[in-house]
């Protein structure tokens, strides 16, 4: 793990009993502590402290875009430079689990998205999505152009309830038409790494309930 390199949490809220989905990001590493940023509530953007021994699932954007999870605790609270950082167990490389090696899996899924071009503005739904950029149902009269760079605000409803809210510009690099309607590819110009993450756990959780339901 690079210093800077942007993680996600995934603890259990022993008072709700729900799981609480936070953004981080390493700051500092030794041979038995992993030092990063005081996690933020994805759903509040509110610091969360967490007691030292809670049991977090952590997750990262490995090499060639693999998702890479461990488990771990934490220790204490303590600072850097003066500045606030949460201290945990540094996992051993084969605790270290490498989710997918392609670099974008992408899935089919409509989930709500709104586009914002040069003249045209709309929410609809998109067809797939993957890391590197999306697919979406065109509304009748459109007026999106191949090449044309658009704003766009995804929501993805993740297998623990929770939601995530990607903001990204994005270009539109395709526009077909079938029997079904009309639809625009998308390739990402700006995301950040943390939004990206998300992405990228998403079509994993969304592929890993196609696998479920085809071995029913």
């Amino acid at each position: 793990m690079k210093i800077g390199m942007a993680l996600n949490l995934e603890v259990n809220d022993r008072n709700s009993g729900e799981m609480i989905t936070c953004r981080s990001k390493v700051i500092e590493q030794n041979e038995y502590y992993l030092f990063i940023d005081l996690p933020i509530d994805t759903r509040t953007d509110k610091t969360v402290f967490f007691p030292s021994g809670t049991h977090v699932m952590a997750s990262y954007i490995g090499e060639n875009q693999a998702l890479c999870t461990f488990e771990t605790h934490t220790t204490e609270t303590v600072k850097l430079n003066n500045i606030p950082a949460l201290a945990m167990h540094l996992p051993n490389p084969e605790q270290i689990k490498t989710i997918q090696r392609r670099r974008f899996v992408r899935i089919k899924t409509a989930a709500d998205i709104a586009v914002h071009g040069k003249i045209d503005a709309f929410t609809t739904v998109t067809m797939d999505i993957s890391g590197g950029g999306l697919s979406v149902v065109l509304p009748a009269g459109s007026c999106l152009a191949e090449k044309e760079r658009v704003s766009i605000w995804l929501v993805l409803q993740m297998q623990k309830g929770n939601y995530h809210y990607i903001a990204a510009t994005a270009q539109v690099t395709r526009i077909s038409q079938d029997r079904n309607g009309k639809g625009a590819s998308l390739e990402f110009l700006v995301i950040s790494e943390q939004e990206q993450q998300h992405i990228i756990r998403y079509c994993f959780e969304k592929q890993r309930e196609s696998r479920k339901k085809e071995l029913r």
